[in-house]
């Protein structure tokens, strides 16, 4: 991918208030890959039942998948994504949510991702789809 386009969207993700208020990181972009992490904190994230708020691991799903689906140079947004949940994460444990991309066309492009813990224990998969406008990202 372009070193410029790569930086660019490291850059991005440091000034995004959203992932600056979630302590989300991007750690690794290659094209058609992101991987992102954020600890959970559960004095920030937690929901009505002391679990982990679902809308607290799908805004790291979503970072990943954003990341991911720019690195062409085109900007992408969600059509769809669809998220199962498969367990809670431990307090204090860092979440890494990588976004693969399986297959893309001049118009759409297709990601599976998944969030695990340190400990490589699943806690969500999903399949997105996102649209290209075939317009360039800029920043």
């Amino acid at each position: 991918m372009d070193e410029q386009l790569k930086k660019d969207i490291f850059n991005a993700v440091e000034n995004e208030p959203f992932a600056r208020h979630l302590n989300i990181s991007l750690v690794a972009l290659e094209e058609g890959y992101s991987r992102v992490e954020m600890v959970y904190d559960p004095s920030q994230m937690n929901n009505i039942y002391q679990r982990a708020h679902g809308g607290a691991i799908f805004t790291l799903i979503d970072e990943a998948f954003e990341t991911a689906s720019q690195t062409g140079g085109r900007i992408a947004v969600a059509l769809t994504v669809n998220v199962t949940y498969m367990a809670p994460p431990e307090n204090g444990s860092r979440l890494t949510a990588e976004a693969k991309e399986l297959k893309s066309s001049n118009k759409i492009s297709n990601f599976d991702i998944t969030v695990t813990d340190e400990n490589n224990q699943l806690i969500a998969a999903c399949r997105a789809t996102a649209y290209r406008t075939g317009k360039p990202v800029t920043f």
